[in-house]
């Protein structure tokens, strides 16, 4: 498999080549040559299948030669050592948690899949030492920290917003050293982004070090997380309903992975896009024009991105066919009041409680299934644990949540950052580092 840039203006490289380098040579991002399609009979019998044997297949087409098949086994394995369960919430709704990895997010899939790609480059190819430059919303940092963590090799240097991550998500990734930085930017998500960019072409820093990113500009940390659609799949509810998956969406990359996974034939008939506030991709798919905008702070932090870097992934898939696009893509969005009085509907529903997140995917969801009168089966992801934002939740709620044991042992260590507030900043730290 050889992936190309979207910007159309550099050579086509391998899967291997195309995770180090992150971006293109001229900024765009890798696209696969080819979608692969995978066999009637593998979606048939997919019951029969463990977890670990359909991520496999599912992933094997797009790395091609770059990995040995056993490698690749063992990548597969070491990454999904957690389960996704399904939680009934109604009659017609289910959430598929996704936040059952180490870091209780949905990113610990891409993360984990991502560092031991290229843990095998380092061993096996020797490739030169690496610096990973990330901008953070929230749950990337910590799960990229994590995934990475005393990866010999590579530097992990995440950028976050400051104030705007949860105690518990800026703990995640300013609380491990070793090989991981946190830059505390004075600024928004956006702003963090636009340094990240203006990084991978200031000519000064790409002669000085190799740089990718963990983002899901990534190709390993967006693919990957095709594995829990399939997964999700096998493991539906009612399957002799047609199935619409509500994804809360930021920087798009996950439902772009999903999107990519029904190119390969996976069965699923509708795909709900559920963003707060920052309503780029919506007002896209309602008006036909595609206006990026200064994004605003939310309680679903994650997810407060004005310009989501995926879409153009999203559009080439398409065709940039905005009609093809909306026949199987719908697009909602809600406000924080709306949020919290999904929350407590949840709650009262069902007894779940259900983080922000996976509150305005539960909200894209109610109003999909209303608007229509097939017979679905509709599942909403789950993205992040409740606890990481504990006062929201809690305050709505009027109730505690427990906290988990694998996040204990963060909270009483000693938060360590760099602070920064220009680009100039940025550099010189790199530089200097």
């Amino acid at each position: 498999m050889k992936y190309f840039s979207l910007n159309h203006n550099s050579q086509d490289v391998s899967f291997l080549d195309a995770v180090r380098k992150g971006l293109a040579p001229d900024r765009g991002l890798y696209f696969p040559n080819e979608i692969p399609k995978l066999p009637e009979v593998f979606y048939n019998n997919i019951k029969k299948f463990s977890n670990h044997d359909i991520a496999f297949q599912v992933i094997k087409p797009f790395v091609g030669d770059d990995i040995p098949v056993d490698s690749l086994r063992k990548i597969v394995e070491d990454t999904l050592n957690f389960d996704f369960p399904i939680v009934p919430i109604t009659e017609t709704m289910a959430t598929l948690e996704l936040f059952q990895g180490p870091t209780l997010a949905f990113k610990d899939v891409g993360a984990r899949f991502m560092a031991r790609c290229l843990s095998y480059a380092n061993e096996v190819k020797k490739t030169d030492k690496l610096t990973i430059l990330v901008a953070t919303s929230g749950d990337t940092g910590g799960a990229v920290a994590d995934g990475f963590y005393k990866v010999e090799g590579i530097q992990v240097v995440i950028l976050y917003p400051k104030g705007k991550v949860s105690e518990i998500q800026e703990k995640q990734l300013t609380t491990l050293g070793e090989n991981i930085t946190a830059i505390e930017v004075n600024g928004t998500f956006d702003d963090c982004q636009d340094m990240v960019k203006s990084a991978f072409i200031d000519a000064d820093l790409i002669q000085s070090m190799p740089l990718t990113s963990a983002n899901s500009i990534n190709i390993a940390r967006w693919l990957s997380q095709m594995f829990y659609y399939f997964i999700a799949f096998k493991n539906r509810i009612t399957p002799d309903k047609k199935l619409a998956v509500s994804v809360p969406s930021g920087n798009f990359g996950n439902i772009c992975a999903g999107l990519v996974a029904k190119e390969m034939g996976l069965p699923i008939d509708q795909f709900i896009a559920s963003t707060n506030i920052n309503d780029t991709v919506p007002d896209y798919l309602n008006s036909g024009t595609y206006s990026p905008k200064k994004s605003k702070p939310t309680l679903s932090n994650a997810m407060d991105v004005g310009d989501p870097s995926n879409f153009i992934r999203i559009q080439k898939l398409f065709n940039n066919d905005i009609f093809k696009l909306k026949k199987i893509l719908k697009g909602y969005h809600y406000t924080d009041s709306q949020t919290k009085k999904a929350i407590k509907e949840i709650y009262e529903i069902s007894g779940y409680i259900a983080d922000p997140h996976g509150a305005i995917g539960y909200l894209g969801l109610k109003e999909f299934l209303e608007s229509t009168s097939d017979a679905y089966q509709g599942l909403f992801f789950e993205t992040a644990h409740p606890i990481k934002f504990v006062e929201t939740v809690e305050n709505t709620l009027k109730t505690s949540i427990e906290v988990p044991e694998r996040l204990k042992g963060i909270l009483n260590r000693k938060k360590e950052s760099v602070s920064i507030q220009t680009y100039e900043q940025l550099k010189s730290f790199l530089l200097e580092s």
